[in-house]
């Protein structure tokens, strides 16, 4: 369905707002493979398949590479479930495979089932501080977070860990209903480099996507994260 035939006012609407005025605003801008990739994992939070699988090009013209993409997708699992994340992979490798794209991609792994435990734990600690070191002996599902969340994911190439952390904040924020562990996160975002007013601006750009009182809960929960960085 062609929207700009069947609702020409609306289109006119959004994509003034979304493609001009809240990519230019003052103060609010990012770079495009930032935007890119703070969206696409947005839309993975909010279960926006058709548009993340419409705006999937435009992410790899912008300079996103498939293996970036494809690490966007395989860290929601963690924050989404299989259930949640399972058709964005499908769109992904539709569309990497009508690009010529060969499949699969080059191995990112860094862990092996052996030591996935000691690495996840050492990077939770490296984004949260030291005393998440000890964290999984706290319960089994502390342990599978520490060994399969970031011992199989978050230690993978791929993104840097800013940039993983960065997307989780985006899935939390747009799934709602996570303000507890978005607080986390932000403050995980902001341990490792990403400000209070880059998150703010994050938020701003994922905003047409995921909608006002979700955008206005991850401020709420920024703010929070960054009085107790004081």
């Amino acid at each position: 369905m062609n929207l700009y035939q069947t609702d020409p006012e609306f289109m006119e609407r959004w994509e003034q707002f979304a493609l001009e005025e809240v990519i230019n605003e003052e103060g609010q801008q990012l770079p495009d493979q930032i935007r890119y990739m703070a969206i696409l994992a947005a839309l993975i939070g909010c279960q926006g398949v058709e548009v993340f699988h419409q705006i999937l090009p435009q992410a790899l013209d912008v300079g996103l590479s498939p293996v970036m993409i494809k690490e966007v997708v395989y860290q929601a699992v963690d924050y989404l479930g299989y259930g949640r994340m399972f058709p964005f992979l499908t769109a992904v490798n539709e569309v990497l495979q009508e690009k010529g794209v060969s499949l699969p991609l080059p191995s990112q792994a860094t862990t092996t089932f052996e030591n996935r435990l000691e690495k996840g734990a050492q990077a939770q600690a490296d984004i949260f501080g030291d005393h998440m070191k000890e964290a999984w002996k706290s319960g089994h599902i502390n342990r599978w977070l520490a060994a399969n969340c970031f011992g199989d994911y978050y230690t993978r190439t791929g993104l840097t860990l800013a940039q993983r952390e960065l997307i989780t904040f985006c899935f939390l924020a747009a799934q709602g209903g996570c303000e507890p562990q978005l607080i986390a996160h932000a403050k995980g975002n902001i341990n490792l480099g990403n400000t209070k007013e880059f998150l703010i601006k994050v938020v701003s750009q994922c905003l047409p996507y995921i909608g006002y009182p979700r955008s206005l809960n991850a401020i709420a929960c920024v703010n929070k994260a960054a009085e107790t960085e004081h």
